[in-house]
């Protein structure tokens, strides 16, 4: 599986991002997909999960109330819908995929594959 992550870029504290993920499997309903970031000088951090239908999310608590992941099984892509952004969310954001999950575990060694991250950089 490829994973590929877009829609990062410069936003002012308060602004709107949208990441997608998008996968080239074509099993795709198959995986669960994480979104994990790095903010400088810091470790990678979980922030947020899909399971395999799009029932069921997890969110760190950075971040709940504030972002939204969802996904399009026919588009093969995954979202993240980040509002309010902090300038604390300023970080390089990846995906990552794990196959056939039946709970979120918010541990990067479960991840199957991973994408190139995309980086947010939230102005104060």
């Amino acid at each position: 599986v490829q994973l590929q992550a877009s829609g990062g870029g410069l936003v002012q504290a308060g602004g709107s991002l949208r990441l997608s993920c998008a996968a080239s499997e074509l099993t795709f309903t198959t995986y669960a997909v994480n979104w994990f970031r790095q903010a400088p000088g810091k470790e990678r951090e979980f922030v947020s999960a899909i399971g395999m239908s799009g029932a069921n999310t997890d969110y760190a608590d950075a971040v709940k109330g504030r972002f939204t992941v969802s996904r399009d099984n026919a588009k093969n892509t995954v979202y993240l819908q980040m509002n309010s952004l902090k300038p604390e969310d300023t970080a390089v954001y990846y995906c990552a995929a794990d196959h056939k999950a039946l709970r979120f575990t918010r541990k990067q060694y479960a991840m199957e594959y991973w994408g190139k991250g995309t980086l947010v950089t939230v102005s104060s």
